[in-house]
């Protein structure tokens, strides 16, 4: 298999996996666990997540053929990292403080970029759906 296939197939695990938190995983959390419980669970399963989906953009640029895909892959390596080591110790802190302003601030900005990194994917795989 040609290694920009490969590519695609990251590209499109990694659409698979953030669709299936967002839809299925997120809401049952919050909905199933007292809240307590679903923090724990949810401070303790971004990091993998972002840690993760990190590792596969950049195995997905390397593999890429297209220019376009590996630059697009590569800078959501980046926004998983900063989302990783950046917003979400800043998400942990102001929702350990009792600030809601900025938690609500933050998490939503955490959220735009994981609804664009997705959009981005989607963008990837559209030509090769089409």
């Amino acid at each position: 298999m040609p290694p920009n296939m490969i590519s695609l197939y990251i590209v499109a695990a990694m659409v698979g996996i953030m669709v299936f938190f967002t839809i299925a995983v997120a809401p049952t959390v919050f909905k199933v666990l007292p809240a307590e419980w679903s923090s724990k669970y949810v401070r303790s399963f971004f990091p993998k997540y972002y840690a993760f989906l990190c590792f596969a953009c950049i195995v997905a640029s390397l593999l890429a053929s297209d220019a376009l895909i590996s630059g697009i892959t590569f800078a959501c390596a980046i926004l998983f990292a900063i989302a990783q080591f950046v917003l979400t110790p800043a998400i942990n802190k102001a929702s350990d403080s009792k600030n809601k302003k900025r938690f609500g601030l933050l998490h939503g900005l955490s959220v735009v970029l994981n609804v664009i990194q997705l959009g981005l994917f989607i963008y990837i795989l559209w030509p090769v759906a089409a």
